[in-house]
This record gives C-alpha cells, structure tokens and sequence, in this order.
C-alpha cells in the first residue's frame, strides 16, 4: 500500500506519523488499496461529521471506523482521565463483537504505545511478532486501550474490575453487557473525553429486542459526540435511524453495478446468487448432490435452518446423509445457534473458523451478520429467513473482499416461488441453478429411510424431530413476507418425510389436515420405544408404569391409533395446548383470586377497611415515585440526538 499523497482527501488531516503506522497496519493485513467505503468514511469521521454507512457486506465497513477511531483517540490534545471512556462500538452479537475486538488488536499492534498497553512490553517478542516500534513524536501518554465486554466468559464484576485496573479507553461490547458497565459509578463517560460511538449491524441493534438498552446506553452519554451507524442494510431502518437524532449525518452507499451494468445490486460482484425450486422431501439429498457436484470442492460451507431446535436435530441427521469419506469426500460439521451456552458458541465457531478441511457450520440466524470467516465459499439456505433483509446478511457470508462465492436459496414449488421476483425488487436479484443430476423422488424416498433408521434408534431423536417441527412450523407463520409463505400451501406428509418424522406432533396447525398423520410409519410401538441414555429410558418406564396403573396404557393406544385419539387423563399435551393450558389456569387463579378478596373485604369492619384503603394509597405512592424517577431520562419519543 502506498503512503497517500499529501492531496488524498481519505488521509486529509492525519499527522504523518499516524498515517505511516496506519498504512503499515492495513497493508499487513491484506489489503492494497483502501476500498470505497473507507475512503468516503474516514475523512468525514475525521471532519466531525456523523454518518450513516450502507455498503455491500465483505465491503470493509470495520476498517471504515476503526481507523477514524483510533486516530481521534491518539490525536486527542490531553489524555484520556483515567476510568473514563473515549470511544465504543456496539454489535449486536457476541461473535461479531469479538471479531471486531480481533481486527483492532491486529491494527494496534503496530503502533507501539498501545501494543505495549495491551501485552507486557517484551522487545524479544515484538521482533518476533512483526510489532514495529514506536516512532511516533507524540505525547506517550497517547495509546488506544481496548476492551471486549460480551459476557459469557467473564462475569459483570470481571468486567468492572479490568475495567479499573487497566483503565480502557476503547469499548467494544453487546448492548446488555455495555450497559450494565456504564449503570458503574466507577466507569464514566463526559463530554470532556468522550468522542465516538458506532454501532454495527445497525439496523439489526434498533430491532425490537435492543431498543430498550440503547435508549439507556444513549441517555448515560454525551449529546455532544460523533455517531456512525453501519450495515449491509441501513436503508431498512430509515425511520428508526432519523428518530436516533444524528447531527445532520452524511449518508454514504455503496454498491455494485448487476448484470450489463443496468442497476445497483446489494451484494458483491464477486458473490453468486442462485436458487433451487424443489419439495421439502427434496432438499437434504439436493444439498448432498451440491457438495458432491462443486468443483473445486468449497473450504467452508453454511447451511442455515430457521430455528435453533432445527439445528439441534439436524446436526444429528446431515453426518449420514452427507457426502462420506468412501465417496471421496468428507465435511466436518459444526452446529452453531444462539441458545447455546456462551462457551459452546465460542468453541464451535473457532472450530469452524480454524478449519483446515471441507467444513459445514449449521446455523441460525446468529451467524447471518457480520462475520468474516475466512473461506467461505458456499452459503446454502435451506430455509429462507423470516425477515427478508437478513437474506443479504446471510449471503454476505461468501464473496467477501473480492473472493468469488456462492449462494443458493432452497425454494418449495408453487408461491414460494414468487420469492425470486421478491428479491428482484429489493435489488437482490437471484438466478435458477440448474443440476446436472437433479434430484428424484427415489432419492428422496432414500432420504426419508435413512433419516428414520437413524431417529429409531433414540427416541431422544424422535422427541428432537417433534419439537423442531413445532419450532419450524411456528417460525414459518411469522415470515414477513406473509402473502409468499403460507401455511395453508403446505404438503404436510411431504414435509413429516423430509423431516423423517415418525408421525405429526399434535399441534393446531395440522387439526384439519385430513392426512395420515402416522405418515406411513406403522412398525412402532411407542411403549417400547427406548431412549439411548438409561438413567432416561428408567424414568420413562417408571412414568408408563405408574400410566398403566392409572389410565389403562394411554401411550400404547395412541401409538396404534397414529395420535387420532383424544386425550385421555394423564396422556401428555402437545406443546402449542400446554401453552393454552397455562393461559386458561392462570386466569381461573385469578378469578379465585378476586373472588377471595371480594370475601375478604366484605368481612372487614369499617376501621380495618379504612387501615387497607391507607396501605393502598402508600404503595400507589411509592410506585409513582418509582416511574417519576425512571422518567428522569425522559419520556421515549426516540433517541436523543
């Protein structure tokens, strides 16, 4: 990389020994040239301006703030106080987070002050490592240091007490653990010294779930600051992004010409973008067909499902149905959803980010945004998303920085294939990917055998297979794109066969399918059916024993009647009425409730009645005090600016 000319407006402003380590630092980390979005953001950070950044994703929109950044902070006239803040980015994942965390720390390496404030000073291990000396002239109180605050591995009290003994000047965190670090008497964050707030993914941060935290981050910090808002798909959240009260922000957009130059797209020109029309039934060998047809064959694959229940189950299922060693090939498979625990989450994603061989990572959702795993070649979605921008996300994960990729889109035959001209609107347009040995209705049919074989021999599977078919089933009714995903086009015995269902879990959605909800299977006996772990299988035949006692079997019979039968005391609800169970007692608590105090009240005599209406008043008054203090940040009518 080059040093700038003293007229390049994208290093406008820089003292030259922070350009000179800056150039160092980007060139070592693989890029030539600065790209677009980083030569259109950083000179207008730098000019104290606040921006709203949309750029195609493998576009390099983490360099496009952390340089701004880090140079503000190391041009600052006196030094950060101690325990007080400078800067913090807020992503909304815990890997997204940590990835940004990882690429500050390669950038700072070359700058000596604030690598040695991140490691002991061992000038044997600098040499080593390529960390150049500083040659800075600058004040040496002058140094970036970062923290991750994410959670899971650490503890909030961690958190705070390396916080005070290191003194970070540079946070970089999810929303609920920042908060709970700035809610500190000890951490602060005055105009004095506060500079830069970014939050990445941006649009994903203002949906429903981080509201609440950003509003509270936002009121414990300077109104006086720059804020960048970055993301594949800013322009989705236009009205929310307004409400935040950025100071007349500079919008910037970047994207790549399609096909003959004719429009922008939303995704790299380096990234492919196909899908495939066939049944439920169809997609596992499809997929299998795919891995098996590509070549070269792809380093690392994503295959996302819509639900973590889905990912439970399938991780079990794909190592049978997938490519084998005797056939030449052999993928490792690493599962990945939000609900795992935060160790779990670490652990597979390195494991699937340091994989040497051909890798599937099978995920959710959690994994769409953001992260910038290395070879990546392949994006498959068997299911598409619920939300219709993530499916950029979700592509985004291949064809990064100028790498060519693929990603393929499973779609069922019928409305699901308007989808395709969904997307063409929304500048995201997908072309038919036609296979050379398309997959057939044996195929399929060999699928289906192979998945059940492997579900008989748990039944822990089997109870796996049912409840991420409620799952999937609950996530397919809530796509935004209602009118092109239906329930009522489904073909339920198609998708119990994909699935390899031994039967329909009872659930409301399936009530009036007149199929056979047994789906073909009749040579399973329910009251023998084991589970693999025996302290479980133990515990279920103590609870059909105790069942036969009392209800005469009611699993037997409802094994042989394929679940038609009604419920019969002590048979076990499906999960959708266990909920509506709920409800329904909770409301006759509450009747009894009132009923019993209306009793109560009617026994009283008037001094005891008078005592009560006083104790009433006092809690109503505590409670207004308590929503008068909470509103000392101000009613929501949005964010501040």
């Amino acid at each position: 990389m080059k040093a700038p000319s003293s007229s390049s407006r994208a290093w406008e402003g820089l003292t030259p020994s922070l350009a000179e380590w800056i150039i160092d630092a980007v060139d070592s980390m693989g890029f030539k040239r600065m790209t677009p979005v980083q030569a259109s953001t950083i000179p207008l950070f730098m000019t104290h301006k606040d921006v709203v950044v949309e750029a195609v994703t493998g576009s390099g929109k983490t360099l496009a703030f952390l340089i701004p950044i880090v140079e503000k902070l190391l041009r600052l006239d006196d030094p950060i106080k101690k325990h007080h803040v400078g800067a913090i980015v807020i992503s909304p994942t815990r890997e997204l987070a940590t990835q940004i965390y990882n690429v500050l720390q390669s950038l700072l390496a070359f700058h000596g002050p604030s690598a040695s404030a991140m490691n002991p000073p061992d000038e044997d291990a600098d040499m080593e490592n390529g960390v150049k000396p500083s040659n800075s002239s600058s004040k040496s109180d002058g140094k970036v240091v970062p923290q991750l605050l994410v959670g899971g591995d650490t503890s909030t009290a961690q958190d705070l007490s390396h916080f005070l003994h290191h003194s970070p000047n540079l946070l970089i965190s999810t929303p609920g653990r920042l908060l709970e670090l700035l809610s500190s008497p000890h951490v602060h964050c005055p105009q004095s010294s506060f500079e830069v707030l970014v939050l990445d993914e941006a649009d994903r941060l203002l949906d429903l779930g981080f509201k609440e935290d950003l509003q509270k981050i936002l009121a414990r910090l300077p109104k006086q600051r720059r804020t960048g808002l970055f993301s594949a798909s800013v322009s989705e959240a236009v009205d929310q992004i307004v409400r935040l009260g950025l100071r007349n922000p500079v919008k910037i957009v970047v994207k790549v010409k399609g096909l003959n130059n004719a429009e922008d797209q939303r995704t790299p020109a380096s990234l492919s973008l196909k899908y495939i029309t066939c049944p439920a039934s169809h997609k596992l060998p499809t997929l299998s067909k795919l891995l098996q047809s590509l070549d070269p064959t792809p380093n690392k694959t994503i295959v996302y499902l819509s639900t973590c229940a889905a990912v439970d189950y399938f991780q079990h299922i794909l190592p049978a149905i997938l490519p084998t060693i005797e056939s030449g090939q052999h993928f490792t498979l690493v599962p990945l959803h939000g609900k795992h625990p935060p160790k779990v989450r670490q652990k597979n994603f390195a494991a699937f980010s340091n994989s040497t061989l051909p890798s599937i990572l099978l995920t959710t959702d959690v994994a769409a945004r953001g992260l910038d795993i290395p070879q990546v070649d392949l994006v498959i979605q068997i299911d598409p998303p619920s939300d219709p921008k993530v499916f950029i996300h979700r592509c985004g994960r291949a064809g990064r920085a100028g790498r060519k990729g693929l990603s393929i889109i499973f779609l069922q035959p019928g409305r699901e294939e308007e989808y395709v001209s969904f997307l063409e609107v929304r500048k995201t347009p997908v072309r038919v990917l036609e296979l050379a040995t398309p997959t057939t209705s044996e195929d399929a049919t060999q699928t289906t055998s192979q998945i059940r074989d492997i579900v008989r021999t748990d039944r822990a599977l089997h109870d796996k297979a049912q409840r991420a078919f409620v799952s999937w089933v609950q996530a397919y009714s809530k796509h935004q794109a209602a009118s092109i995903f239906r329930l009522a086009d489904l073909d339920w015995e198609d998708l119990g066969r994909a699935w390899g269902l031994l039967k329909l879990p009872k659930m409301p959605e399936v009530k009036r399918w007149e199929g056979d909800r047994s789906l073909g299977v009749h040579d399973v006996d329910f009251s023998t059916y084991a589970y693999r772990d025996r302290k479980r299988e133990l515990l279920r035949l103590e609870q059909l024993h105790e069942k036969k006692e009392g209800d005469g079997f009611p699993e037997v019979s409802r094994a042989k009647d394929d679940g038609v039968k009604q419920k019969k005391k002590g048979e076990k609800r499906a999960w959708s009425q266990q909920l509506e169970a709920k409800d329904e007692r909770e409301r006759r608590r509450e009747k009894k409730r009132t009923k019993r105090e209306a009793e109560k009240w009617e026994k009283m005599t008037p001094a005891e009645k008078e005592k009560q209406r006083e104790l009433e008043r006092m809690i109503e008054t505590v409670k207004r005090k308590q929503v008068e203090e909470e509103q000392q940040l101000g009613e929501f009518h949005g964010f501040d600016d």
